[in-house]
């Protein structure tokens, strides 16, 4: 049998830090409201393209894995913010790498992203369709944030991380998987703004996110909760068998809540979302680079990962880890150095969001059914 194995990562989160006590100076907020409801003490802002921060999470898994570009078959990328809907970002980053011989598309299932390509990736790698494939979960929901609302504006960071699959007879990589969707809801997370639903004649000076908390808490548990238990039964595991759970980070309550669900100790969790906060489908992604450096992920490790988002998606998939854990070889590239602060970054998107809210003009009109 032909296994997808992961022997290359890399992750790519931009210099610039927003603190809490930074958005308090413009979000009615503070510190301690934010940490004690979601675990966040800081996000970091990107001034760079978001197809940059995917390019060089690219090759930074490109060189832990061995290879360069021309090595790659097919290019996943998983994102809700891409430079562009037309081209797709995922050109770009085969051009910045080199990729000449790939095949590259987006695919949005928001913060189940990254998972939903991991398994698309090496469903391809099984069928024999291709052999490297690069997976690559990113996102900069910052650019949509409505900042004069703080159920939202305290919540999103910018990152990118990324993986390489390479088809193995080791039987490791992706086991077994559960994807779905709740459509019924669907509304209760949205980015109001993008799209060709908004009427094209209608203007506004910012974006918003609609954002339900109570009941986005309660669909994401039962989501990840019950794709999780699948995912275990169908690779013939418990709970007790799994030695690290890499779940979306979105909410330190809502990571709490789904390890008690799934009688596991938090000391078997990784938990980054106090430096980072919820960067969609980068999350599950640059936590799982993180769980490695930090030797949390160890050779022939099992892994549970989950993960739900707008849509609504969910996702639980169940990996067991290769026999390496250190890069081939490592590369001296970073981003162009950032020469202003997380908040000068965005204070012109703040200044347009609180003034759109003073004029009432931020919600969008939905263009009239053909």
């Amino acid at each position: 049998m032909t296994y997808a194995k992961i022997t290359g990562w890399g992750k790519c989160v931009p210099p610039a830090v927003l603190t809490n006590d930074d958005l308090s100076k413009f979000v009615d907020t503070s510190d301690e409201w934010i940490l004690s409801r979601t675990g966040i003490q800081e996000r970091r802002i990107t001034h760079v393209e978001l197809s940059e921060l995917a390019t060089l999470a690219a090759k930074r898994a490109l060189a832990a894995a061995g290879l360069e570009g021309s090595d790659l078959d097919l290019i996943i990328l998983a994102t809700a913010s891409g430079d562009s809907l037309i081209p797709n970002t995922a050109s770009a980053v085969q051009r910045n790498i080199g990729a000449c011989n790939a095949a590259a598309f987006d695919q949005n299932a928001a913060c189940s992203g990254f998972l939903y390509g991991l398994q698309m990736g090496t469903a391809m790698i099984k069928s024999g369709v291709n052999r490297r494939v690069l997976v690559i979960g990113a996102d900069r929901l910052n650019y949509y944030i409505n900042w004069a609302d703080r159920a939202s504006a305290v919540l999103f960071g910018d990152g990118a991380g990324a993986v390489i699959l390479e088809a193995s007879d080791d039987a490791c990589g992706l086991l077994a998987a559960k994807l779905g969707c709740d459509p019924e809801r669907r509304d209760i997370l949205e980015v109001q703004g993008p799209g060709t639903y908004v009427d094209r004649f209608h203007t506004s000076a910012c974006y918003n996110i609609a954002f339900e908390g109570p009941e986005i808490f309660k669909r994401a548990i039962n989501g990840m909760n019950s794709a999780c238990q699948t995912a275990l039964s169908d690779a013939g595991m418990s709970g007790s068998d799994i030695d690290v759970i890499i779940p979306h980070q979105a909410n330190l309550r809502i990571i709490q809540t789904l390890a008690k669900k799934m009688g596991v100790g938090m000391e078997k969790v990784m938990v980054n979302i106090h430096k980072y906060g919820n960067t969609s489908a980068a999350s599950v992604a640059i936590a799982l680079c993180e769980a490695v450096e930090e030797g949390r992920i160890q050779a022939g490790s099992n892994i549970l990962s989950a993960a739900f988002g707008a849509g609504l998606t969910y996702a639980g998939v169940v990996i067991k880890w290769g026999d390496r854990v250190t890069p081939i070889r490592t590369i001296d590239d970073e981003l162009p150095p950032c020469d202003k602060s997380a908040s000068e970054l965005v204070s012109s998107a703040v200044e347009g969001c609180l003034q759109a809210t003073a004029e009432g003009t931020v919600n969008f009109a939905r263009s009239p059914k053909l």
